[in-house]
């Protein structure tokens, strides 16, 4: 713009928000000054010279000068050097217009404006405490240090929110959210006393920001004068936190997720009308739509060849949903319980087991622990089996998913049809086949196939105690057992299973259906690499106890490192099916007995407090057939606590492993479940594997069947 001989008057314009709320400035909001016309300009030239002004100037200009723009810098201030005039000033910033205002500018003037843009925003907040009584948003200015304090934003309406960003900031402190770009944040004060001050920014995309603060005190605790005797007393060696404890939590939380009474819920809910899910529960309840959905697609594609089994046909179908939703770790809703409510269910598991508890939470911290593999994320140790087969490509879709595609795409086909499946590659299905083998030897299995026997009217000795067992057909449970017999081609036999169990475990069944048994490859070295480790434990937990020690994970870390190496060279060839096909084989089995018409049928024990409603069923039959009286209960706590540490030794990334730390961390955080597992097998087979708590004493690696046979005799000489 040509500004010869035009004289200038300076404008300062502050752009501010609704001072009904405070006067909040805005940066980077856009100042527009359009002027009016030739005669004002006159009248503004001719009021300058009243003044006593005498420089010369033109008055010409032309359409393009009529309108000046500018952002406001970080003080909210547009300055601007226009020709004198009349002006009319406008403001805007995301998306709001202010009112317009007139200005009129003379020669070396040096006006100063204030506009007001409703952006109405501002911050409500409260101390989450007993002192601050009220809502949530209560406003306390001051509350003992510990106290939580929730921050929210508001603003005008008009402004949609994908124009905008939120940021949150403190000067001390830290948020509970690892997204600090939310509406809504959670401050932890703990250890921190004095003024905190706490601002949040909305900033347009690429434009306007604004920035609102709150002063909040945190008051130093009261003191408490103790008299008396004064206790001091030593802690734990503290450890520092690893990503594997993310990864560890959410194969806890999933194997609980795939227990029976879960799994009893949801099959009430499908067939019963249960009661529904509530997602604020947790992650479980979180999946039951996508169970429901994955059984939908299933009952449509799932037929069986013979008549009258549609009752069953559904439950099979219902089942596999189930089970092949809550086997995958990364399955949506991720296996965490949510950050909103925090300390939640896991972080108090931690803090039980005295494990840093991460600031980012579990979620976050379990997607740090996973590897990024061609543009996915997946698990350490499937990533570096990926990077075994670097010219193998990814197969994205399976066989039954596969889209025809045109003739000029052959290379493609043929790419498809060939690779790594994706699916098995970023989510596998968690499951362990020695939940399936303590339930086997817990006779689960046999106990069900005694009754379908005896449904068929064949005797099973001279004197059958299932003699009088008669199912009328007026009940659900007639039927079913119907198509369950039916489907008995269709399952897996004792001696496919047993086979799978020594591939994978080096473990095998005893008895007269798996005679004549000739395995190819066998984990002969497993079980005494497993207890040696359960063994290395009992020792770590002693030292770990003693305050005044500190623990060596050394040697549980080699121990770690061997089962994995054992474990990794079994995981071929049925491995990838067979687990989750005996899974739902049995947990059909499991709901089948927990009907209440076997309450009727068979004479439990009802004064025993079971956790589960089939387990007394498989003992009274036991009972009944002159079995181990045993109880299957520690069979169930076999198998669950293996399945637990198993799935945390076979998929971590242990084999470069090489600091202790991770090992000192899991022997910690699966404590529970090695001394749970300890004493049921102390319990099933006499063999007590914390007897002699020294790192180099030698365990047993006796068979379990071996030593379940050796009890039963002893068992029946006794009575």
């Amino acid at each position: 713009m040509s500004t010869k001989n035009t004289q200038l008057g300076k404008v300062t314009i502050l752009v501010t928000d609704d001072p009904t709320v405070q006067n909040t400035p805005i940066r980077n909001a856009w100042v527009t000054l359009t002027r009016r016309g030739k005669e004002s300009a006159e009248q503004a030239q001719q009021k300058s010279k009243t003044k006593g002004g005498v420089e010369e100037h033109s008055d010409e200009y032309s359409c393009e000068e009529k309108i000046y723009r500018k952002e406001t810098n970080e003080d909210a201030l547009a300055i601007l050097e226009v020709p004198c005039g009349d002006y009319e000033i406008c403001c805007e910033a995301f998306g709001i217009v202010s009112k317009k205002a007139d200005i009129t500018v003379t020669q070396d003037s040096c006006l100063t404006r204030t506009i007001v843009i409703p952006l109405q925003f501002d911050i409500e907040w409260g101390a989450l405490a007993e002192n601050c009584q009220g809502t949530e948003f209560n406003q306390c200015i001051q509350a003992d240090a510990g106290t939580t304090w929730v921050f929210s934003v508001h603003h005008n309406l008009t402004i949609q929110p994908g124009n905008r960003k939120i940021r949150w900031a403190t000067t001390r402190g830290h948020f509970y959210e690892s997204d600090t770009a939310r509406d809504m944040v959670h401050l932890s004060t703990h250890g921190h006393v004095g003024e905190i001050r706490v601002s949040a920014t909305m900033s347009e995309i690429g434009s306007a920001s604004v920035t609102k603060e709150i002063p909040v005190f945190s008051n130093q605790p009261p003191i408490t004068n103790v008299e008396g005797n004064l206790n001091v007393s030593l802690t734990r060696t503290e450890t520092s936190f690893t990503e594997d404890t993310a990864f560890w939590t959410g194969i806890r939380n999933s194997t609980d997720a795939l227990s029976f009474n879960n799994y009893l819920r949801f099959m009430d809910w499908v067939f019963c009308g249960g009661k529904p899910p509530n997602p604020k529960n947790g992650f479980e309840d979180g999946r039951f739509i996508t169970k429901k959905e994955e059984y939908d697609r299933l009952k449509i594609q799932r037929f069986l060849p013979f008549a009258d089994s549609d009752a069953y046909r559904v439950m099979k179908a219902a089942t596999e949903a189930f089970v092949m939703v809550n086997c995958g770790v990364q399955q949506e809703p991720l296996p965490f319980d949510p950050n909103t409510n925090r300390p939640n269910r896991d972080d108090a598991y931690l803090n039980r087991r005295d494990l840093p508890i991460p600031n980012v939470g579990l979620s976050t911290a379990f997607d740090q622990y996973l590897v990024p593999v061609n543009g996915d994320k997946t698990l350490p140790y499937l990533a570096v089996i990926r990077r075994k087969l670097p010219d193998i490509p990814i197969k994205t879709t399976l066989f039954e998913n596969a889209v025809p595609r045109n003739q000029g795409d052959l290379a493609e086909i043929f790419d498809n049809c060939f690779g790594l499946l994706q699916e098995k590659l970023e989510n596998p299905c968690l499951l362990e086949l020695i939940w399936s083998y303590w339930h086997e030897e817990g006779m689960l299995v046999q106990s069900m196939n005694t009754i379908s026997r005896r449904f068929q009217n064949i005797r099973s000795s001279v004197q059958d105690p299932l003699a009088n067992l008669e199912m009328d057909p007026l009940r659900p449970l007639n039927n079913l057992l119907w198509s369950y017999i039916q489907d008995e081609p269709h399952r897996l036999t004792i001696n496919r299973r047993n086979y799978e169990y020594d591939h994978h475990y080096g473990l095998r069944l005893e008895g007269k259906a798996v005679q004549n048994f000739s395995p190819v490859d066998t984990r002969s070295k497993f079980l005494e690499a497993f207890h040696h480790l359960l063994r290395l434990c009992t020792v770590f937990y002693k030292q770990d106890d003693d305050t005044t020690v500190k623990a060596d994970a050394f040697p549980v870390l080699n121990a770690l490192k061997e089962v994995h190496l054992i474990l990794s060279q079994g995981a071929h060839n049925q491995f990838g099916d067979l687990p989750s096909s005996a899974r739902i084989e049995m947990l059909m089995q499991q709901w089948l007995l927990a009907r209440p018409e076997f309450r009727e049928l068979l004479p439990t024990r009802i004064m025993v407090a079971y956790p589960e409603p089939w387990m007394d069923r498989v003992d009274a039959m036991k009972k009944l057939q002159g079995w181990t009286d045993t109880s299957v209960l520690h069979f169930r706590n076999l198998g669950m606590f293996g399945e637990q540490l198993l799935l945390s030794i076979r998929w971590g990334h242990w084999s470069d492993e090489f600091e202790p730390v991770k090992a000192l961390n899991w022997a910690r955080f699966f404590r529970p479940q090695v001394q749970g597992y300890i004493h049921a097998y102390r319990a099933a087979t006499g063999v007590d594997l914390s007897a002699d708590p020294t790192v180099n004493a030698r365990v047993d690696s006796t068979l379990p069947s071996v030593l379940l046979q050796r009890r039963l005799a002893s068992q029946q000489r006794a009575s």
